[in-house]
């Protein structure tokens, strides 16, 4: 009896411990359910207490854990903006500090020197209208783990299904509620200067590694296709692209222009000769017109001749003057006619 009892006791034991791990769980946002749309997002313009970090992402907690300890009243916020599928996990930038102000307050100067103090930096993130936004709750520590691996693929579905340029992430941690948001515009005023110094040492290696890549080649390494190649979507070397295309379209106006010219000569010597022939039958309506006129008059001319020869008195000078009468008139008509 003793042995049952105790497997019963283990058994009821291990039912309670899978019910509180599964209740610990649910109330960490386990089957929370995300729902991603396009809107305002959950900030104004802000201005935050920074550093700047590289390196993998999960690594970013001590930061927080800092941040939080200067400024425990005071949302956490961190931005990333390089994706880990696409880039080496060590080499993936991102800051991590506190919200200091939002909109048109201004920071507490004791509050913001004492960041400075740490090692902190500060800096202005700009109001965007519209974002990706998405909430998590953030009920426990768990949270912060479960957070990522629930929204993260179906931020990168939602936008990826509609196409938009959307970046960097930005996490803001307020409350028990975790926001997410993507910007789609302004992105680039939400790089610190460290990400911008970052970026434009990454555009001259690139430009240095294409110009040796052109040196061995023997091609000219201002060519249009070096212009294109590498970089990134805000590169000055679009300038450079812009520059040559603009230069073809240019070329190719004149050669337009000409066509265009040589087309309405054409077609004003279309629309000449169509009223000229126009003209021509215009004319030769107006001759028939004429001449079917003549041959009316003409006939309305025998009619009354007919009619006036049977009123005529009969007998032989009647007849013989008629028929004198009706010479002569026939021979007026043919000279008419003719």
């Amino acid at each position: 009896m003793s042995d049952l009892i105790l497997v019963v006791l283990i058994l009821l034991l291990l039912l309670c411990l899978t019910v509180t791990v599964g209740a610990f769980l649910l109330y960490s946002g386990l089957l929370s359910d995300v729902v991603i749309k396009t809107g305002p997002p959950p900030i104004r313009n802000v201005t935050i207490a920074y550093k700047f970090k590289e390196g993998p992402y999960k690594d970013c907690g001590s930061v927080y854990t800092e941040s939080c300890s200067i400024g425990p009243k005071l949302s956490s916020i961190g931005v990333y903006y390089d994706d880990p599928k696409q880039r080496p996990s060590e080499k993936c930038r991102y800051v991590v500090g506190s919200v200091l102000c939002e909109g048109e307050d201004k920071p507490d100067e004791e509050l913001q020197k004492l960041y400075e103090k740490f090692g902190f930096k500060v800096f202005s993130l700009p109001e965007v209208s519209h974002a990706v936004t998405t909430t998590f709750p953030c009920t426990t520590t768990l949270s912060y783990t479960l957070g990522p691996y629930r929204v993260y693929p179906r931020l990168a579905s939602y936008i990826e299904e509609r196409k938009l340029c959307a970046f960097p992430t930005i996490e803001i941690y307020s409350g028990d509620v975790i926001n997410y948001m993507v910007p789609l515009s302004h992105q680039t005023d939400f790089f610190v200067p460290e990400m911008k110094e970052e970026v434009k040492a990454e555009v001259k290696e690139e430009d240095s590694d294409e110009d040796r890549g052109t040196d061995i080649t023997g091609a000219d390494s201002h060519s249009d296709v070096s212009s294109v190649s590498g970089g990134v979507p805000w590169d000055s070397r679009e300038t450079s692209l812009a520059a040559s295309t603009a230069a073809s379209l240019a070329s190719s106006l004149p050669l337009r222009d000409v066509m265009d010219a040589n087309e309405d000569i054409k077609h004003r010597d279309h629309s000449d000769r169509g009223s000229n022939e126009s003209m021509g039958s215009g004319s030769s309506f107006e001759e028939l017109d004429m001449d079917q006129e003549e041959q009316e008059e003409g006939e309305e001319r025998e009619e009354k001749e007919d009619g006036e020869l049977e009123k005529l008195p009969e007998g032989d000078d009647g007849a013989g003057e008629a028929a004198e009468l009706a010479a002569e008139k026939k021979e007026a008509v043919g000279e008419a006619e003719e």
